[in-house]
């Protein structure tokens, strides 16, 4: 965990909570939770086109979230995949998908190479 105030340890907290929530949205378990809810809603409540239209919505971010992870997760293997075949680089970088968006924003900042 992070030291320092208790609203960077919340800040911390938040960030990484948020980054465990968006990949489990992509997990098979998010589908299941979602039909299960959608079952409940229809016998349980008053499923009417609102309901419906609802339930669509949840479903198409599911896919399209579960679609960005496959996506990044592959692209991630294959980036691993050249950094452990190009023997000038940083080992460092294998990693830095464990880091907070924040963190992987400022390292590439002040990594980048100045124009000519």
């Amino acid at each position: 965990m992070t030291k320092g105030p208790p609203i960077g340890r919340l800040h911390h907290l938040l960030n990484r909570g948020l980054t465990i929530l968006s990949v489990s949205a992509s997990r098979t378990t998010a589908f299941v939770v979602i039909g299960f809810y959608g079952i409940a809603w229809t016998f349980l409540g008053h499923m009417d086109w609102h309901g419906i239209a609802t339930m669509a919505t949840w479903m198409m971010t599911l896919l399209i979230q579960r679609s960005e992870h496959r996506d990044t997760q592959a692209i991630q293997a294959k980036l691993d995949e050249l950094l452990r075949a190009h023997g000038e680089a940083s080992n460092s970088l294998m990693k830095i998908d464990e880091k907070e968006p924040e963190e992987i924003e400022e390292y590439r900042k002040n990594t980048q190479i100045p124009p000519n």
